[in-house]
């Protein structure tokens, strides 16, 4: 049970590679607690199919806490380029959520996170997520509703590959239209990344191709953080 509800944790951080399975459990007054800290350097920070650091690398860390009843709370930060986050250098995300089992090969699991970028709390942003993962496949929705109304939808899978590489695929559609804040704009676009992960010499090492289809319609400073990427990442979780 605790394995599947780290899962459920790993799902809801943006390190989509950190192996929960290496997180230390402990018998508490009120049940068992699944406790891991997880430390990660990466050639990028991709988000949503774009870089948020302008294509240099990124050093992230995360502190993720679960409940034996399903119930997780977590942390987690990265530098990113000031020039695009009015002058914060650095997201800290908050998170809670609660992960459940319905069968060995359906889960589903509900969070609120929150983004804040210190220096620039006007850029602050509330979401929240709803998921549910059979036979490999994560489908999922992400809604943003402060300080702006954004939507985004994706579909995962994953799968084991020989020598124990793990394979992974991924598309998700951003869309900005909000008819329910009267929200006229169309801003909508997709992105795609496919990853191979495995786990050596106690490090998660993965490696991801990503792109979009904005192609010149980059939101950010420069264009090259909207072009297609392939990230490099190694991760050690405690």
């Amino acid at each position: 049970m605790m394995k599947k509800l780290a899962v459920a944790v790993a799902t809801a951080s943006t390190l989509s590679f950190a192996n929960m399975a290496h997180a230390e459990v402990y018998d508490t007054a009120i049940g068992e607690m699944d406790v891991s800290m997880t430390a990660t350097l990466a050639t990028d920070y991709i988000w949503r199919g774009q870089s948020q650091t302008d294509g240099v690398g990124a050093i992230q860390g995360s502190l993720d806490i679960a409940h034996e009843s399903g119930l997780y709370i977590g942390a987690w930060a990265s530098n990113i380029d000031s020039e695009d986050f009015g002058g914060s250098s650095v997201e800290i995300d908050y998170y809670a959520g609660y992960g459940g089992v319905i069968t060995d090969d359906i889960t589903y699991d509900l969070s609120w996170t929150t983004y804040t970028y210190p220096k620039n709390s006007e850029i602050d942003v509330e979401e929240a997520l709803a998921s549910v993962s059979l036979y490999g496949f994560t489908l999922g929705a992400k809604y943003a509703y402060d300080p702006q109304s954004q939507l985004y939808t994706y579909i995962d899978y994953g799968f084991a590959l020989p020598y124990d590489i793990g394979l992974g695929l991924h598309y998700g559609l951003t869309d900005t239209k909000d008819p329910l804040d009267g929200v006229s704009g169309d801003e909508k676009y997709g992105d795609w990344a496919v990853s191979i992960g495995k786990n050596m010499l106690g490090l998660d090492v993965a490696l991801m191709y990503s792109d979009t289809d904005l192609g010149d319609d980059c939101g950010y400073s420069s264009k090259d953080s909207c072009d297609s990427n392939f990230t490099l990442s190694v991760s050690k979780t405690l």
